[in-house]
């Protein structure tokens, strides 16, 4: 189940009051991100895309939700209003390689927490949902969208490393939806490949 547009939208916009930051914006940036792409393959709902896109990250509405923690508070505040997509997208937006381990930042959660989404990952496919948001959170900044060298930069240097896996990760997914769309991933989200990255 999701929440419509205007649900979203609000959800998120009382979010931020509760907890201002950049977040919000990223998330507004992923989730137009998300939406364009949806609109350009076969299968996808834009619609769904960009709802998901949008509250990817609403786990950080709770001020102590900043690194892993964002991760379950999301899904389990998702959970509480019956949005078991968006949930399920607060889970996996982080793991495109699909373990804890595979985490940037610090695990600020109880191991009983860390083990809810180690069990979560083990036992689910993701779906073109799952890899579109951890795409679109690759390539969104508060201020738009940008090249993902210059996302994953900004990731690097706030946490101090970007493992080369997940580097790795991120680009075979941008080829993916490249060859989904049959288009140039920049030219659909509007960022000019002459400033790349």
């Amino acid at each position: 189940m999701l929440p419509d547009r205007k649900e979203a939208e609000s959800f998120l916009r009382e979010s931020e009051e509760i907890h201002p930051g950049p977040w919000a914006d990223h998330c507004r940036t992923a989730a137009e991100c998300a939406e364009k792409i949806a609109r350009n393959c076969s299968g996808l709902d834009p619609e769904k895309a960009y709802i998901i896109g949008l509250l990817h990250d609403i786990g950080r509405r709770i001020e102590t939700g900043t690194h892993f923690k964002h991760i379950v508070d999301g899904y389990e505040c998702m959970m509480e209003y019956g949005y078991d997509e968006v949930a399920r997208v607060c889970m996996t937006h982080s793991f495109q390689i699909k373990n804890i381990e595979s985490y940037i930042g610090k695990i600020d959660v109880p191991e009983e927490k860390s083990e809810m989404v180690r069990t979560f990952l083990n036992h689910i496919e993701l779906d073109d949902y799952d890899l579109l948001i951890q795409l679109c959170d690759a390539i969104a900044l508060p201020e738009g969208p940008v090249s993902m060298e210059k996302r994953l930069r900004d990731i690097e240097e706030r946490y101090g490393s970007y493992p080369e896996d997940k580097r790795q990760r991120c680009y075979e997914l941008k080829a993916y939806f490249e060859e989904k769309m049959g288009r140039s991933l920049y030219d659909v989200i509007g960022v000019d490949e002459i400033t790349l990255p």
